[in-house]
């Protein structure tokens, strides 16, 4: 990794006074994966972030995209790496106990990246709740934190949180976040045998759930509620923004003055948001990491994301915009 190792986030066992003041589909993944390629050779056309937060990618489930993930870690370096909960899946593999390798493979990546100085922090969600009784404590280099805060390049200082405790559903009528979970999985389901069906046709993914999220009025409703009641958050303690999780539903807009910014998923969004180099925030998506990384025959390695994304947009353009809309 280039650069000096970042130091490691702060103790949470520190005053929380004093803590505020720190910088810190399911299509195959064979069929969208490039040729596969050793690793070493991914070397010189990683991209470097200052800081990585992705969430939502749920291990142990048959609706994870693992494969995709572990080419994006493969492809990405980051000084900062955030894991902001639903890493793994515990609520479903109550129910059903589903583990592929490639789910081993993500997480001996992370472990590999922490061990190779990245600071890699990790914030439970309601899906892996179990894990919060471990806050403060580290394995493998791995930080368990109830929430963080991180400070970027340009001095904006951001709460991360999964999202779930500022959920009415899940802390308050939690069969029916239950309920809704059991749903979720269903609708998956049917995408897949939906989605197998438009590929024999030759057309592109659609999501079943995400339009009924963006098209169902309660859930649209919903979804504003959660993002208002973020922000609303982050300004009471003084912070310039938040970045959560939980609702699979990537953005980065202002609310009331307050920067509020969702990673999305790794079951359907395939997205992560990164801090650059130069210390801006912006959503990344699978696609783009992929065809910016992709080896060409005389075209230089990408040595900045807003090179990189001209590089994804021009070369391999067509099937991104696709994949994008």
């Amino acid at each position: 990794m280039r650069g000096t190792t970042p130091a490691k986030p702060p103790d949470e066992s520190a005053d929380p006074a004093d803590r505020s003041q720190m910088a810190p589909r399911d299509v195959p993944a064979s069929a969208l994966l490039p040729p596969a390629t050793p690793e070493r050779d991914y070397a010189g056309r990683r991209l470097h972030f200052r800081a990585i937060w992705i969430s939502d990618t749920h291990l142990g489930t048959p609706g994870c995209q693992a494969g995709l993930l572990l080419e994006f870690l493969r492809r990405t370096e980051s000084d900062y790496l955030y894991l902001v909960g639903d890493i793994v899946d515990g609520w479903q593999m109550k129910r059903r106990w589903y583990w592929h390798q490639s789910h081993n493979d993500v997480v001996q990546k992370i472990l590999r990246k922490a061990r190779k100085g990245s600071a890699v922090v990790y914030i439970p969600g309601n899906h892996d709740e179990a894990a919060r009784q471990y806050r403060g404590l580290a394995f493998g280099e791995i930080v368990i934190r109830e929430e963080a805060i991180h400070t970027t390049l340009r001095g904006k200082r951001l709460l991360v949180t999964h999202g779930d405790l500022f959920d009415a559903v899940v802390q308050c009528a939690r069969w029916l976040a239950l309920l809704g979970d059991i749903l979720y999985a269903v609708t998956l389901k049917l995408n897949r045998h939906f989605n197998a069906w438009r590929a024999r046709l030759g057309l592109p993914y659609w999501s079943l759930s995400q339009f009924l999220k963006h098209r169902v009025k309660n859930a649209v409703s919903y979804i504003g509620a959660f993002e208002e009641a973020l922000a609303r958050e982050a300004r009471d303690r003084g912070f310039d923004g938040v970045v959560c999780g939980h609702i699979h539903k990537a953005e980065i807009r202002e609310i009331d003055g307050i920067l509020y910014c969702n990673d999305g998923d790794w079951v359907e969004s395939l997205t992560a948001l990164v801090e650059t180099l130069d210390g801006e925030l912006r959503i990344v998506h699978w696609h783009e990491i992929v065809a910016a990384t992709q080896d060409v025959e005389g075209r230089p390695a990408p040595t900045s994301w807003p090179e990189a994304r001209e590089v994804a947009l021009a070369g391999d353009g067509q099937g991104l915009r696709e994949c994008a809309s």
